[in-house]
């Protein structure tokens, strides 16, 4: 529904929430309506539909019916120009009509830029970036000539974690650039309770480019004491073979992640170096579950979660990684206390989609002063 098909009061903030083709506002909600869309999540994608009750009228970005040409067409641009054009341009007139468009990753504030970019009257741009800064420096010089191009016209680059933060501020130092803490639903909070601890279970979810899972296959390798399940979409289900005390699949529901989530000893995150905070979703979902999380430190988590609430490890380590979570299996009072301290920093800091989303809000009001 676009802005047109709404009525609001006069002072309401229209915001167009756009998003990657595959995250259809509508296609999210029925997925959440069936336990298919795994983790924790709520009816609108990231929570952005908290956004009306702090004053916003909303609309979401269309999936639009494709046909193999069309698609074909259109990926084919995505690869070419690093950011999905043809989406962005298919959003007609609920993209140019909001007051300020906020987006999800670099690809789509990228293409709103673009598809906007020789109009005189442009709503104001949140461009919030996830990868583009860990890949700047390999980027083929046309692509980085375009995207400072691009970035020109956003008003506010946003990005999760002060390595990000960092790097965002020396490459542009004219342009606002703001750490804006990611965060999930965290309404719901399961208390940290002493977990199996001989045999000793690991559970590793996620799906991020960053994920070092063969680090944690090599791990496993000095304890056959102890087993591991990985859940994602992208890990090779090769690292099993020759390994009995390791399993890997994907969740398909949310009730057989909260299975995996009740028998786990400790969750793992095992990643390879990034400055985006990889991995911060999957630990604020374990941290509510409960558990302990072992996760290596890099991306700027520490910022979310200090080494108090969070054992962590230096990157492509796996002996460090084995003798953390065997930590884990010699003391497991210690690992509940510490899964405790993670439970009350998200309280604390207002680590959830709450503040996250009240941040987008705060700092479209000031873009445009109301």
């Amino acid at each position: 529904m676009d802005f047109a098909e709404k009525s609001c009061a006069a002072r309401a903030l229209r915001v167009f929430v756009h998003l990657a083709s595959d995250k259809d506002a509508v296609a999210w909600h029925r997925a959440w309506q069936a336990g298919t869309l795994v983790g924790v999540n709520e009816e609108t994608p990231y929570g952005y539909g908290r956004a009306e009750r702090m004053g916003c009228m909303l609309a979401f970005s269309r999936a639009w019916p494709e046909s193999p040409a069309a698609r074909f067409l259109r990926l084919g641009l995505r690869a070419l120009a690093g950011f999905d054009l043809m989406h962005a341009l298919r959003q007609g007139r609920a993209l140019s009509e909001a007051d300020v468009v906020w987006t999800h990753t670099e690809s789509q504030f990228l293409a709103v830029a673009a598809a906007h970019a020789l109009r005189a009257q442009r709503p104001k741009l949140i461009g919030q970036s996830v990868w583009l800064f860990d890949r700047w420096a390999r980027l083929n010089p046309l692509h980085r000539m375009l995207y400072r191009r691009l970035i020109r016209d956003v008003d506010a680059l946003t990005v999760h974690s002060t390595e990000n933060l960092a790097v965002a501020r020396a490459l542009f130092p004219g342009k606002r650039v703001l750490h804006v803490p990611f965060g999930i639903p965290a309404e719901r909070v399961a208390p940290p309770v002493r977990r199996p601890h001989r045999p000793l279970r690991v559970l590793a979810v996620g799906s991020d480019r960053h994920r070092d899972w063969a680090c944690l296959a090599a791990a496993l390798d000095g304890m056959p004491e102890a087993s591991a399940v990985i859940l994602s979409g992208t890990a090779p289900r090769r690292l099993a073979r020759g390994r009995p005390n390791l399993q890997v699949g994907r969740a398909g529901t949310n009730l057989e992640l909260a299975a995996h989530l009740a028998e786990a000893s400790v969750a793992c995150v095992p990643l390879k170096p990034n400055r985006h905070a990889s991995g911060i979703t999957v630990i604020q979902e374990a941290v509510l579950a409960g558990l302990p999380v072992v996760a290596t430190a890099t991306g700027g988590l520490e910022g979310y979660f200090g080494p108090d609430a969070v054992r962590y490890v230096p990157p492509g380590d796996p002996a460090a990684l084995r003798a953390a979570l065997l930590e884990v299996a010699a003391d497991p009072e210690a690992a509940r206390a510490r899964a405790e301290r993670a439970q009350a920093r998200m309280i604390e800091a207002g680590i959830g989609a709450e503040n996250y989303i009240r941040r987008h809000v705060e700092i479209s009001r000031e873009m445009l002063n109301r």
